[in-house]
C-alpha cells in the first residue's frame, strides 16, 4: 500500500487527537475548527480507501488477506466521521474527548493496515 499516505494519515489523526484532547482539557466542546480538522483527516482516509481498492482491483494482494484489509480500510474511513457525529450529540468536553479517542483509534488502524498489507 502507499506507505507515505498511511504515515501522513496516522500523524494527522494523532494531531487531531492532541488538538481535541487539549480542547477537552480546557473544558471545551468541539468547535467548527475541529470539524474542519476532522474533514481533512477524513479526506486522507477516503483517499487511502480509494487507493486501497484500486490496488486490489489491479490484482495486488495484502499479505494477511483481502477481507480483513477491506474491513480495516472501511473502519479507518468511518472512524473519525463517526466520532464527529457523536461529538455533535454531546456538546460538552466529552464530545472533544470522543473525537480525540477517534483520532487515536484511527492512528492504530493505520498501523494495523500497514501490517496487513505487508509492511
Amino acid at each position: 500500500m502507499f506507505d507515505a499516505l498511511t504515515l501522513v494519515t496516522g500523524v494527522a489523526a494523532l494531531l487531531l487527537a492532541a488538538w481535541c484532547g487539549w480542547a477537552a482539557y480546557r473544558d471545551q466542546p468541539t468547535k467548527d475548527w475541529h470539524f474542519i480538522g476532522m474533514a481533512a483527516v477524513s479526506v486522507l482516509a477516503l483517499v487511502q480507501l480509494v487507493i486501497g481498492i484500486v490496488q486490489l482491483a489491479r490484482g495486488e494482494k495484502p499479505e494477511q488477506g483481502t477481507t480483513i484489509f477491506v474491513a480495516y480500510l472501511l473502519g479507518a474511513f468511518a472512524c473519525v466521521p463517526a466520532a464527529g457525529f457523536m461529538s455533535l450529540a454531546e456538546r460538552t468536553r466529552w464530545g472533544s474527548v470522543t473525537v480525540a479517542a477517534g483520532g487515536v483509534v484511527l492512528a492504530v488502524l493505520e498501523v494495523r493496515l500497514y501490517d496487513i498489507w505487508g509492511g
